[in-house]
């Protein structure tokens, strides 16, 4: 082993090495301090499952309008109330007790809460009806260069690309942080764009806040992509320099 071979591997792990640019996050966030935060509301769309319930002031007199509950209970349990939600049909609609099929195009939960309450007001149902309706099967999938690869199942009303990237327990140091894949269908039409997470611009987008069904791929970067079956782990390679090293001085005395 000569003083040339050294050199070379030397190389070899300063070209594995990616820069601290492609690695930090939102470098330029201080420009976003004070900017507000573009919330979004999502139509419901087809197959999703809601969770609708009626109420009034007089408990007895919403109760034919309501789905009865698995077991008789009311239920915390995701599963159980999948169950007993109400799935949107592929034209859109669902089937309430009583008031019988109802659209949800072009609606979100909260503007199906509205329409719901005063179809049961304006047609003599309740005359003070409560409405509320929750999608109960939000979901991501996120695949690629992150610590937890999977689909991911969500109640929130708002969340982050960021926040799913953390549920999927972060980028690995391998992923390629400013070219985030994201994969979105509304209305039947799909949307592709591509993410830059070391520039805070993406935050002003309407790709801040995920949706329902996203397909996010976190792809590798340029380091990982270059030693792919080459050499798996960075500290192989730092043993073999570390020994060819040693070998070289011993030889050199």
């Amino acid at each position: 082993m000569n003083f040339k071979t050294l050199g070379l591997i030397s190389l070899f792990i300063l070209a594995s090495c990616a820069p601290k640019k492609d690695i930090l996050y939102l470098q330029d966030i201080e420009a976003k301090r004070g900017s507000s935060v573009p919330y979004q509301s999502v139509n419901i769309q087809p197959n999703d499952i809601l969770k609708i319930t009626i109420g009034s002031l007089e408990p007895l007199a919403a109760l034919p309008y309501n789905k009865s509950v698995s077991q008789g209970a009311p239920s915390t349990n995701i599963e159980l109330m999948q169950l007993d939600g109400y799935v949107v049909s592929l034209n859109q609609t669902i089937n309430l007790p009583v008031l019988g099929e109802i659209s949800t195009k072009n609606k979100t939960t909260q503007q199906l809460e509205i329409f719901i309450s005063d179809k049961l007001v304006s047609e003599g149902h309740l005359s003070d009806a409560r409405v509320n309706v929750r999608l109960i099967n939000a979901k991501v999938t996120i695949l690629g260069e992150v610590n937890q690869p999977g689909t991911i199942n969500y109640t929130d009303q708002n969340m982050t690309l960021i926040q799913a990237l953390g549920y999927a327990g972060d980028l690995t140091i391998n992923g390629k942080r400013d070219d985030i894949l994201l994969t979105r269908e509304v209305d039947g039409v799909r949307k592709v764009t591509h993410i830059d997470l070391t520039s805070s611009e993406f935050m002003d987008s309407e790709f801040y806040f995920v949706k329902p069904n996203d397909f996010i791929v976190v792809n590798p970067n340029n380091p990982r992509v270059k030693n792919a079956g080459f050499v798996k782990d960075i500290s192989t390679v730092l043993t073999i320099a570390s020994l060819a090293l040693s070998i070289t001085i011993l030889l050199s005395r």
